[in-house]
């Protein structure tokens, strides 16, 4: 089983050992989501913990290349079982890992449960500190890293006093003292490690060495901080002296005890608990101020259960006592005032009731002087305002203050410099977890059931105890029936009401945060549960309601102070479920049915309009129906700001589409699908794609538009052929070209025939990919369409260039870069230079090949096309490979295979795959080169993509013994016969040949090789002629043709001196190191 280690370096253990995570950078990344396992972590959040503030360039780029492979180490560290799942999820990732198997969370867990356990406390302290190997997160470098090994230096350094007094409980201090005494020359200031250092040494019989341990932290105080050693130092340093026997400080008699029930069954939040801890320790650090923790989030989220839990367990460092009070902010009752809270507090510390000063200033101060120089935890829970809190804030350093509120309470940060914790929803694994606790072995019987139910209740705490609740009374009905009761949408907060108490029940609890709401607010907060997307910008929500997007940043950012929304990065907030259900709720209750009409129809067209805008500036190549009305105005600075928006309202683009196609109003979806197939060509996101385009298809079918239908089917068909589905891919596009026939549509019927041309091309077809584009030209030229005339000539060249007329194909390229360079059509461009640096490398042209590609690679980063990227780092590869420049040819081929793999084209992925094999067989790693073919072969017959099926049989030639290698190049040479690849059929005759020399069937070799030249010189592949000319030249010399050997070795060199090739060395050797026969 898989192990994740945190506790020092970063480590991923199986049971055959340690896996190689690989550089720092990609252990930083591993790091980043193992401390969120189970959580979604957007990727703003990974850039920043990897690379800080101001993250380079590529820091994205080089995010996802290091998840993929980070996906792929998963994968094979599971022996047949997935060690962790790493998941997009959220605008993030999220590693889906046992936390029991990541030492961190473990480690969290025994330290939580030896706080609440006697009998086996010592054994789970002991168990949590065994985790530890030293520094955590050693070698990681950066801010986030440090600050993590900060907080996580100080729960260890709790935990070793926990255990110490747990060993000095037990009987035997002496076990302690060794680690209490490096500990404590490693951290000299640190109070608590001396307290439990002389507690051992004095139970150990060594009290002169206790004192003296006091007298030099007493010192190392008054010179470094100019402090005195703290009360309970000094009341220890006391009783050591009297030689009384010591233990932790009780709570002193009479010291109020006001802290409610711990909650039963609480769950996770290990990093919040952690965080007040953090806020704990300040005390000593900062002894001059009052600590002040401010704990905010959404109705039911857990506030008051996380204050009290982390109150129950840190009780013992407040021994005069913890102070509570419910202010009532957000209740069925009146807020509390903070003169009635004053009155409650001064009784709760024995101020008689005739004392009470009747003025609220008056009660302050008397409380304040009450509270000065006690050691107090006072929990203020439930504040509507920083103004009913500010009259309870003490005034003296000794007291730690936590208040809960669902309101922000930034007052209270910008002024008393309180420590803001924003509570967030449950992890999924927490939330099951909670499930788990509160029901047994149910959910255990249930596993998916269980999910699905804290997926309902939205990761909600208290949602998902009233679940728990509702589950326990029915103890025969299995939870998937009250899973499909969840799931009726209509009926959730219905059911979400535990037998009548309000407090409890999660729509009255949300009605008391929306009833404080002002009118205008409230109605944003309505509308915003009309929107079918997921999260919102200002721009949507101004557009829903009717606003400025200057007023609809204000409304949003009042929600979210009142936690009715949450901020999300890059200026975006969110709903969660239930709180999306109340708002819906509320606005088919209070608005009229043609107030929420207009609202929905005003945010559909606000995606239609800017997503045209957008693809206006992208893509202006695609060929698009036009939107009713004039042009939107652009409103996009660049290409960067329009993909960003593309990028940020993907899912909610989705949401309109397949809203509007079920719901209406017609038309929204299909134009969308028209609008965005450009932009899922730009990005691959395919699953995303096929819901769009069959919702677009479903929506034009209804609406009865051939023309529109015609769009939605080519949408669909581009999908399909993306994810290399050639039959579904085929079918979609005829019908498109039918469909724009009956439209009388010419362009857009030669953009079918063009894309139907490439589902040939890619199975193998390319005689029929030839007619199409030919007929697709022919239309585009009839009608003036200089876009469509120059896709069908890049096209063109393609086909060309896999028939092996590479000079043809050259041309047909050159043209239709002419045609998009004029045009400006960036992607269009990127795409031409990809094809004619190709072709350029096989004629030899090795530096223009370089300078186009490059060339290429610029635009795409530039625009975020991310497909055709991985295919220009792929052909980069290859020419650094023929070039001699292996190592840079490796890093190329690796990166074009992460970026295919992380697009989810599986063509791109064999054909990346092959060239990093090559690589490898060049490096002398035949065994890697090997596995990468036959993983390239097994995707490109799954897929049916013959070129990289030829390429990757050619290899396994290549790496295996010559006897095991005849049948695959066999094989290769048959295909490529069969389907007109002329080019990988002289590659096949040139494998053989070689295989045949190293055979010692010298004839045979010379049999093949003839063919071969012909076929190289034929088509101009240069470096194809130069290694078959080596291999004619080894078969003549053994076959006693000395004349004939030196002619084609002389050839040969001339080729690979001027292309650059690494075999001009052996070459040369051959001809000038006396071998010459």
């Amino acid at each position: 089983m898989a192990e994740f280690r945190l506790l020092g370096p970063v480590e991923l253990v199986t049971a055959t050992g340690r896996v190689d995570v690989g550089p720092p950078q990609r252990r930083s990344v591993l790091a980043a989501l193992l401390a969120d396992a189970g959580r979604p972590v957007p990727v703003e959040t990974l850039v920043d913990r990897v690379w800080g503030e101001q993250p380079p360039d590529g820091a994205r780029r080089a995010l996802h290349s290091h998840v993929a492979r980070i996906r792929r180490m998963l994968e094979r560290a599971g022996d047949g079982h997935e060690a962790a799942r790493l998941v997009r999820r959220s605008g993030g990732y999220v590693l889906e890992a046992d936390p029991e198997r990541v030492d961190l969370h473990l480690f969290r867990r025994l330290v939580e449960q030896a706080r609440g356990s006697d009998t086996g406390r010592l054994r789970l302290l002991r168990d949590a500190l065994a985790l530890w190997r030293g520094e955590p997160l050693a070698g990681i470098p950066g801010a986030w890293a440090a600050r993590v090994r900060e907080s996580l230096r100080r729960q260890h350094l709790d935990a070793v006093v926990a255990w110490a007094d747990a060993e000095l409980q037990a009987g035997d201090p002496g076990t302690a003292t060794g680690r209490l005494r490096d500990l404590l020359a490693e951290y000299p200031l640190v109070e608590p490690l001396a307290a439990a250092l002389m507690r051992a040494l004095h139970a150990a019989g060594s009290g002169a060495e206790a004192l003296a341990c006091y007298a030099a932290i007493r010192m190392r105080l008054s010179d470094e901080l100019g402090t005195e050693p703290g009360a309970e130092l000094r009341q220890l340093h006391e009783a050591i002296l009297r030689d009384e026997p010591r233990r932790p400080p009780p709570r002193r008699p009479g010291a109020p005890a006001l802290l409610p029930l711990d909650v039963r069954g609480f769950t996770g939040r290990d990093a919040e608990l952690a965080r007040l801890d953090a806020v704990l320790a300040e005390t000593a650090e900062h002894p001059t101020a009052v600590i002040i923790s401010a704990l905010s989030g959404t109705a039911g989220v857990g506030k008051t259960a996380l204050a009290v839990r982390w109150a129950h367990r840190v009780r013992d460092a407040f021994p005069d006592g913890q102070l509570y009070v419910n202010l009532r902010g957000y209740d069925t009752q009146q807020p509390m005032t903070a003169g009635e809270a004053l009155a409650g507090l001064l009784s709760a510390l024995g101020v008689p009731a005739q004392d009470l000063p009747p003025q609220q200033d008056d009660a302050a101060a008397r409380y304040r002087s009450e509270v000065s120089g006690r050691r107090m935890l006072i929990l203020l829970d439930n504040a509507s305002s920083v103004e009913q809190v500010r009259p309870l804030l003490p005034g003296s350093p000794s007291c730690v203050v936590m208040v809960t509120s669902r309101d922000s309470l930034a007052g209270l940060v910008a002024l008393h410099g309180a420590c803001r914790l924003d509570l967030d929803l449950l992890s999924a694994a927490d939330a099951t977890l909670l499930l788990r606790t509160l029901i047994g072995a149910r959910a255990d019987a249930e596993p998916g059931a269980a999910a699905a139910l804290a997926g309902l209740c939205a990761r909600l705490p208290l949602a998902l105890r009233v679940a728990a609740e509702m589950a326990t009374a029915r103890p025969a009905a299995p939870l998937a029936d009250l899973v499909a009761e969840l799931a009726d949408e209509r009926r959730r907060l219905d059911l979400l009401n535990a037998g009548g108490d309000p407090r409890a029940a999660v729509r009255a609890v949300f009605s008391w945060s929306y009833q404080r709401l002002p009118a205008g607010t409230a109605r944003v907060f309505r509308l915003l549960g009309l929107h079918p997307g997921s999260d919102f910008d200002a721009d949507g929500a101004a557009a829903l309601a009717g606003v400025t997007p200057g007023q609809a940043v204000r409304v949003l950012e009042e929600l979210a102070g009142a936690h009715l929304v949450e901020r999300r990065a890059a200026s975006r907030y969110a709903f969660h479920d239930l709180l999306r259900l109340y708002a819906r709720e509320r606005a088919l209750q209070e608005e009229h049915e043609h107030d929420r009409q207009a609202a929905a129809h005003r945010l559909y067209d606000h995606h239609l309009r800017t997503a045209d805008a957008a693809a206006r500036l992208l893509y202006p190549e695609k060929l698009r129906l036009p939107l009713p009305g004039p042009p939107s105005a652009p409103r996009f600075a660049g290409d960067t700001a329009a993909l960003a928006w593309l990028e940020a309202e993907r899912g909610n683009l989705l949401a309109v589409a397949q809203h509007t196609a079920e719901h209406g109003p017609r038309s929204v979806a299909w134009r969308l699908t028209d609008i965005l197939r450009g932009y899922f060509w730009l990005r691959m996101y395919a699953a995303d794609w096929l819901a769009l385009a069959h919702a677009g298809l479903a929506d034009a079918r209804a609406d009865d538009a051939p023309a529109a239908q015609a769009a939605a089917e080519l949408s669909l068909a581009d999908a399909y052929l993306h994810q290399t589905r050639f039959e579904q891919a085929a079918e979609h596009y005829t019908n498109a070209a039918e469909l724009f026939q009956q439209a009388g549509w010419p362009d857009g019927q030669a953009a079918a025939l063009g894309n139907l041309s490439s589902v040939y091309f890619d199975s193998g077809r390319l005689g029929e990919a030839a007619a199409c584009l030919t007929r697709a030209l022919a239309v585009n030229q009839r009608t003036g369409r200089l876009a469509g005339q120059a896709a069908s000539l890049g096209n063109l060249g393609l086909v060309h260039e896999a028939l092996g007329r590479l000079e043809q194909a050259a041309g047909f390229f050159e043209q239709a870069l002419i045609l998009d360079r004029k045009l400006g059509f960036p992607g269009a461009e990127a795409i031409d230079l990809n094809n004619l640096g190709e072709v350029c490398h096989l004629l030899g042209r090795t530096g223009q090949a370089r300078d186009l590609l490059f060339q290429a690679l610029e635009i795409e980063r530039k625009i975020g096309d991310r497909d055709t990227e991985a295919e220009t780092l792929r052909l980069l590869a290859d020419v650094h490979r023929d070039t001699g420049r292996d190592g840079e040819a490796r890093e190329f081929a690796r990166s074009a295979l992460a970026l295919a793999r992380d697009t989810g084209n599986r063509r791109f992925e064999a054909e990346a795959l092959n060239t990093l094999a090559s690589v490898c067989g060049r490096l002398g790693l035949p065994h890697d080169a090997a596995r990468h073919h036959e993983e390239a072969l097994r995707i490109a017959r799954e897929t049916r993509a013959r070129a990289p099926e030829l390429t990757a049989l050619l290899g396994l030639a290549a790496v295996r013994h010559p006897d095991d290698a005849l049948p695959a190049a066999e094989e290769a040479l048959a295909l490529a016969r069969q389907d007109g690849y002329r080019l990988l059929e002289g590659a096949a005759l040139t494998a053989l040949a070689g295989l045949h020399h190293l055979g010692n069937r010298d004839d045979q070799a010379v049999e093949h090789a003839r063919p071969a030249l012909e076929i190289h010189r034929e088509t101009g592949h240069r470096l194809g002629e130069a290694r078959t000319r080596l291999t004619l030249g080894h078969a003549c010399r053994r076959l006693g043709r000395p004349d004939a050997c030196l002619e084609h070795w002389r050839r040969a060199r001339t080729i690979c001196t001027e292309i650059g090739a690494p075999e001009a060395g052996e070459v040369r050797a051959l001809l000038g190191d006396g071998q010459e026969p």
